[in-house]
């Protein structure tokens, strides 16, 4: 069998899980096709807003964030940034939570969905990830994300002019809305061919095997 095997991937820019899961997903499709897989994999990103409400402009660090949105103690914040920056790392990812700009990310969101109209998604869901926790860019203006967007071969033009209409606003809710029914209640969360629910960020071995077995 050499059809397609779907994968609809629910997720939030502005998770650091999402970023781990999207590396451990793509060594679990190679070691699936190591092992004699033989579908092709194609991925969909799907919008999730884990934190709805935050401001565009948040005033503060992300542990300041975490600290009002988890009612953490701040030093039971830095010490799980930490953990969360190594755990990173081991994946190849570099975390930069002192530098992270936190916002809201409904526009990356809007993006993403412009993005796969164009057949750019994958592309964009990297860069704007890198973006977020790496470089410590801004993903909550429009004029930040079109160049972005201008990076990985979109018309910044075209990107400026949607996101600032809402073209995809209703897309993204939707993408949402289809979470809520399907029970989806943190990212990242894997729907493999329409049958099969992953949930978080898990190793590559076992996508390999749920890639397997939805394969049968």
């Amino acid at each position: 069998m050499t059809d397609v095997l779907k994968i609809d991937v629910w997720s939030d820019i502005a998770c650091p899980w999402c970023y781990v899961g999207k590396r451990r997903f793509a060594e679990g499709v190679r070691r699936y096709h190591a092992a004699g897989g033989e579908r092709q994999v194609e991925i969909e990103y799907h919008s999730f807003e884990l934190s709805p409400d935050t401001p565009v402009d948040f005033d503060g660090t992300e542990v300041d964030f975490l600290v009002g949105h988890k009612r953490m103690p701040a030093d039971q914040v830095r010490q799980m940034l930490a953990q969360m920056t190594e755990l990173a790392a081991s994946e190849g990812l570099e975390y930069h939570f002192d530098t992270l700009q936190h916002t809201n990310t409904l526009k990356a969101h809007e993006l993403l969905h412009l993005a796969k109209a164009h057949g750019k998604q994958d592309e964009m869901k990297e860069r704007l990830l890198r973006a977020y926790f790496t470089e410590g860019r801004h993903i909550g203006h429009v004029d930040g994300l079109a160049d972005l967007a201008a990076e990985v071969g979109l018309d910044r033009e075209v990107v400026v002019r949607e996101l600032t209409a809402g073209v995809y606003r209703d897309a993204v809710q939707a993408d949402i809305a289809q979470a809520r029914e399907y029970g989806i209640s943190g990212v990242p969360f894997f729907v493999i061919d329409g049958r099969f629910g992953v949930s978080g960020a898990q190793s590559p071995d076992l996508f390999a095997q749920a890639l397997a077995k939805a394969s049968e």
